[in-house]
């Protein structure tokens, strides 16, 4: 058991995130609270030493295996509806931006932008967890090689026979790219861009009678470049808008539930409101790399607590 002084405890404690608008506040209200008076150099160094952060990860982790394995137990699985897709861990990614630290360096031209990350939200149960960084605010932001950076470093370290599906913005389509990913069981769902060069290879067979298919008008091959992918033509019932989905799942998925998914998407966003208003994760609390990566991992780690709580 870790005792009351020990400071990975201490660590912990005091790095969750409350309603506060900085660093140097979060340690005010930590006094205020716990009446613990911490110098700022001892948390901000906490905040990027190797070693807590390689505690944090593990932390992280696990904490995120107990949830989910909470909230099942408890019957949460908003997917369950759909047995089409018990193979697959799906997850809603998008980046989060917030103001960068108030100490942050200029770039060669004297700018400093918005520090930021990839989370991804699990579908099934709601969870949310950090994916990676994308800048410290010293840079523009570039979301997209930066995942595609992640994956294939998780397809280096996963042995499980487990598919993955991503749904993201329609930023995400590299066709090439991701027609690569279905060797490692990597798939995703996207919005079609409205300017995609791609040639209609031919129709694909569906149960326009299932509800589940409900607005769905096409289901179809196209291809770019020699590489094949699925479009699904939805039109919504209710405003008779006409949206194009792109995939790369097998056609075996009904075309109705990827049109579903995709529209799950917006929880996410929905979440980032969520961090932003009830955490008040607005600010960057340091320009150090890892000391971002911990502040977004503890903020889903305190997100998912309240989810579990809720």
């Amino acid at each position: 058991m870790l005792g009351l002084g020990c400071p990975k405890q201490a660590f912990a404690k005091i790095a969750t995130p409350r309603v506060v608008d900085s660093g140097r506040h979060f340690l005010q209200t930590n006094e205020q609270i716990y009446g613990q008076l911490l110098p700022h150099s001892t948390y901000f160094k906490s905040l990027k030493s190797h070693r807590r952060t390689s505690m944090l990860e593990a932390f992280e982790q696990q904490s995120y295996h107990l949830h989910a394995e909470t909230l099942l137990s408890q019957g949460i699985d908003y997917l369950k509806a759909f047995p089409e897709l018990d193979e697959y861990t799906i997850e809603a990614a998008d980046g989060h931006f917030i103001d960068h630290a108030c100490h942050t360096e200029k770039n060669s031209k004297g700018k400093v932008y918005a520090s930021g990350g990839i989370y991804a939200l699990n579908l099934r149960s709601g969870l949310l967890r950090f994916l990676c960084l994308v800048t410290n605010g010293t840079q523009r932001h570039q979301e997209i090689p930066v995942l595609r950076d992640h994956i294939e470093k998780q397809n280096k370290g996963n042995n499980s026979s487990q598919k993955h599906l991503y749904v993201y913005d329609k930023a995400v389509t590299d066709f090439v790219w991701w027609d690569r990913q279905k060797r490692h069981a990597n798939y995703m769902i996207s919005m079609l861009k409205e300017n995609s060069i791609a040639t209609l290879v031919e129709s694909i067979p569906f149960d326009s009678r299932h509800e589940i298919n409900t607005g769905v008008e096409a289901y179809s091959v196209y291809e770019n470049k020699g590489i094949k992918f699925n479009v699904v033509d939805y039109r919504d019932p209710e405003t008779g808008k006409l949206h194009r989905f792109v995939t790369t799942l097998p056609m075996t998925i009904n075309p109705g539930t990827i049109a579903m998914l995709y529209f799950k998407r917006w929880t996410i966003e929905k979440t980032f409101n969520n961090t932003k208003s009830n955490f008040k994760e607005t600010k960057a609390w340091s320009s150090n790399t890892r000391s971002l990566e911990n502040q977004m991992r503890l903020t889903a780690m305190s997100y998912n607590l309240m989810r579990v709580f809720e």
